[in-house]
């Protein structure tokens, strides 16, 4: 999915091109050198492993760390014992920095009976001062780390931190470069997610994002097109586009564009049937968008809309610039003109200051919504964000209780929503074989429902019409028909 360039008829005995990405095909000729002399010693090519944390984002940025690491040489292991293994890392919520604390402990040990190992961490959580200072202090064995700005430089870095010894760092605090056309391992072949922007302007208080991501910077529409097209050719039917707020997409750049516009112009794609994108912010959804919405043959009838609080006044804490009576404005307009849609959010339990009468607005609100599925997180409290420094943080038994009335609440109107698509006739996107059972595969509806029929793997990546026989709250057993 990139214009192939040959490394072994790169000059790496010249100085390295200063212009990107020709600078980082010159680093992956010189990494290759490095992978020869291992294939020499140990008898076999050296294996890599990405374990990815976090968001789509993060996903989409290991499958172009992978593509790099394979075009130098290495092969892909799902093993965290390989040779390279590198951490993508999430800092949205605490425990997503604890479980990369423990694996770390985990390759400690292990690299000390394979001095040979390489570790690497990128990823959201290295953009914060105090983890580059503990990763300093207390896990010296880590041979690499950089940020989120400095991705594109991946083959670069990787053969500085190969040529010598020590922990090499590289952290920006911030870039307005985006660079085109490098290497890309897709985890799937029929589907795949495609950045439109990076980065974040809203800065809702209790969100690191802003500060980890940098602002919002919008990639050029020929050059989201031509890459949809090169994906379409490759048999790729389905995009995820993906930004932090695609809704925003377009405004900072030198021509503007708006996202709808910019939806118009890839469901004229051949080949290209289905069309997902996330992260919508409520306060950028506009008119506009919700037509090419209801026109639309391609755009999936799922939308992601995070509301996080019922309460105006906690809202207007949070700093979302939307109030409880805007947010549903906007679902009447979705559902007049999109009957269909299926309706998913996050909300967050526990925001600072958040009363029991705060939560039951929020209560209130999932009821009026009814959504079809919600990601509900107990407030993570970030350090750096102005919710951090509040003082009236709630008791962690009261917002452990609020959060199994809110999940028990979400799960029972799912459940009743799921259930009305039983016994109709859907498209099946088929993802996968069921892990659990090799009879069946397994695959989404438009409406991002999870589908589960007899089938082989030769019916991965098409599009199939299932009827529904039986639900299961939150996933569908079903046939296909004719």
């Amino acid at each position: 999915m990139y214009n192939e360039v040959d490394l072994d008829k790169i000059d790496i005995n010249s100085d390295p091109p200063s212009e990107e990405p020709a600078r980082q095909y010159y680093y992956m000729a010189k990494c290759r050198n490095w992978v020869q002399d291992f294939i020499e010693q140990k008898g076999r090519r050296p294996a890599a492993c990405i374990q990815t944390f976090g968001c789509q984002m993060n996903a989409r940025d290991s499958e172009k760390l992978m593509g790099i690491l394979e075009n130098i040489g290495f092969e892909q292991s799902d093993n965290e014992e390989a040779d390279f293994v590198l951490y993508n890392t999430c800092t949205v919520r605490e425990n997503a920095n604890n479980k990369v604390w423990g694996r770390l402990g985990y390759l400690n040990a292990y690299k000390k009976c394979h001095p040979h190992m390489k570790i690497a961490l990128c990823g959201c959580m290295m953009q914060e001062p105090e983890v580059i200072e503990k990763l300093q202090r207390s896990y010296p064995f880590v041979n690499l780390v950089f940020g989120t700005h400095n991705i594109y430089k991946f083959a670069e870095l990787l053969e500085t931190s190969l040529m010598q010894k020590g922990m090499v760092i590289d952290i920006w605090k911030d870039t307005d470069k985006i660079v085109e056309d490098l290497p890309v391992e897709r985890k799937y072949n029929f589907k795949s997610g495609v950045n439109i922007m990076f980065g974040c302007n809203n800065f809702c208080s209790y969100c690191i994002v802003p500060y980890v991501r940098g602002r919002e910077r919008s990639r050029k529409p020929e050059d989201i097109l031509l890459e949809i097209e090169k994906l379409a050719a490759d048999g790729v039917v389905e995009v995820m586009l993906l930004g932090q707020n695609v809704n925003s997409y377009g405004k900072n750049l030198k021509e503007p564009i708006t996202f709808a516009e910019l939806l118009r112009r890839i469901e004229k794609i051949e080949g290209i049937k289905r069309i997902r994108f996330m992260t919508s912010h409520p306060k950028d959804l506009s008119e506009e968008l919700i037509e090419v919405m209801r026109n639309s043959e391609k755009i999936c009838r799922h939308l992601h809309l995070p509301l996080q609080s019922g309460s105006s006044r906690i809202l207007k804490e949070m700093n979302r610039q939307y109030g409880k009576e805007q947010y549903l404005s906007l679902v009447e307009k979705l559902r007049k003109a999109v009957p269909d849609i299926a309706l998913t959010t996050d909300i967050i339990v526990g925001f600072p200051g958040e009363t029991e009468e705060d939560f039951l607005e929020t209560m209130d609100m999932v009821k009026q919504v009814g959504y079809e599925s919600a990601f509900t997180f107990i407030y993570s409290k970030r350090t750096g964000t102005p919710a951090a420094a509040k003082g009236d943080q709630i008791p962690e038994d009261v917002v452990k209780e609020r959060f199994q009335r809110l999940l028990k609440e979400v799960q029972r109107i799912a459940a009743k929503k799921a259930s009305a698509y039983t016994g109709k006739t859907e498209p099946v996107l088929v993802e996968e074989v069921n892990e659990q059972d090799k009879t069946l595969v397994t695959g989404r509806l438009s409406s991002n429902f999870v589908v589960h029929l007899p089938g082989t793997e030769e019916m991965i990546g098409k599009i199939i019409h299932v009827k529904l026989k039986e639900c299961k709250g939150f996933y569908f057993y079903g046939e296909a028909v004719e």
